[in-house]
């Protein structure tokens, strides 16, 4: 995550969340959940994400974010434990997130009682479908929700990537097992990766090529005992894909340890984007941004294409007083016909990031919404949703 303009980052990413405790989220992963890597020294060869729907020859492959929608998959935020007094604000902000989306491709809002879903459904409007069904913790389905597969022949699968509280950061009971219950809901084959991660920890070009922070996968409070080659085995395995782009990241300053989705993304196979800090700017992740943009600028992908690397800069100022704000256009969600983003109330930069994914975007509306309220609380709208592809 990219910090607030002008203002260091503070070590507390969703900060609220560590007062839970690690004791409890320890003992939070139950029955449905797929156990930690915990001893392991490799993953075995050939097995991650192995599908209950796979079939002999059949190549599973997590597709690109732009590729065409079935629907969007987000949770109700329901949690005063989590939020406080900030829940009020949070949930406002994913009903316009939620509410915005549904014009454009069906959402799926996820609750964890009846109770939550009658209030999801009152500030989301008709046109979300709201589940019980699917009880939740919190609201980072990127994290948490299944990530879809699929085949190349019409066939779409879920996989798991054993979501275990960000390295048992939080308690995560129910969003343990929400990947495999959103596999069950769309009555679709599920597996389990071999590695422990996030779906906002890994961006796919679909065409082959992933990139990645070694410091949230390549770390003991996920895959205690992997080396970095180890983890990259798994994750090409499990997303189908055959080269791995790895950037250092931030280890232990945030609850992600550094996800790469809030400040670089692949656009399409070949072209990536990335928000680099004005540059006045000189804290930790301001060095992040500007080493990921070094290392991508030189990097090449799966099929031997120089990555073309768009910038895109951060504002200069925001609305909120945080030093947990996360100020990222770039943790936008592609839909079918727009792209999703944030503004900041920085008129210049907010227009310079809305021109620059209209132009990576061609043909698709950019939508900017004021969601200050869940930026303060450390993640974003790409944070929040998660795409389940057409086949």
């Amino acid at each position: 995550m990219t910090g607030p303009a002008n203002s260091p980052r503070s070590a507390s990413r969703r900060a609220v969340l560590g007062t839970m405790g690690l004791g409890a989220a320890g003992l939070a992963v139950g029955a449905l959940a797929a156990p930690s890597p915990a001893g392991a020294v490799r993953p075995p060869a050939g097995a991650a994400g192995a599908s209950a729907a796979g079939a002999a020859g059949r190549r599973w492959r997590v597709g690109a974010d732009e590729a065409r929608h079935a629907r969007t998959w987000m949770s109700w935020p329901a949690s005063r434990a989590v939020w406080g007094r900030d829940l009020p604000g949070v949930q406002d902000d994913i009903a316009l997130i939620a509410s915005t989306i549904a014009r454009y491709e069906p959402v799926v809002m996820c609750a964890v009682d009846r109770y939550a879903a009658a209030d999801a459904r009152a500030l989301c409007g008709a046109g979300v479908t709201v589940t019980s069904e699917i009880p939740t913790d919190d609201l980072w389905m990127r994290d948490s929700c299944a990530v879809f597969r699929t085949d190349g022949a019409g066939g779409l699968d879920a996989l798991g990537l054993n979501f275990n509280g960000w390295g048992r950061k939080q308690r995560h009971a129910n969003d343990a097992r929400v990947a495999r219950y959103v596999a069950e809901y769309r009555e679709v084959g599920f597996g389990t990766a071999d590695f422990v991660g996030e779906g906002g920890a890994i961006e796919t070009d679909g065409d082959g090529t992933v990139m990645a922070t070694e410091s949230s996968l390549v770390n003991n409070n996920r895959n205690p005992g992997w080396s970095r080659a180890d983890v990259e085995e798994a994750v090409l395995a499990a997303y189908g894909a055959e080269k791995m782009i790895w950037v250092p990241g931030i280890r232990g300053k945030d609850i992600t340890d550094d996800h790469i989705d809030v400040t670089s993304r692949f656009v399409r196979p070949g072209v990536v984007m990335v928000q680099l800090p004005p540059a006045g700017r000189t804290d930790i992740w301001a060095k992040d941004a500007r080493e990921q943009h070094a290392i991508l600028s030189a990097a090449t992908d799966a099929r031997g294409r120089r990555l073309r690397v768009i910038t895109v800069e951060g504002p200069d100022t925001v609305r909120p007083r945080s030093d947990k704000f996360v100020d990222s256009y770039l943790n936008f969600h592609v839909v079918n016909g727009a792209v999703i983003t944030a503004q900041f109330g920085d008129r210049a930069k907010d227009a310079a990031a809305k021109a620059a994914l209209a132009a990576a975007y061609p043909g698709r509306e950019v939508v900017q919404l004021d969601v200050d309220r869940l930026m303060t609380g450390g993640g974003g709208i790409h944070c929040s949703t998660m795409h389940e592809p057409l086949v």
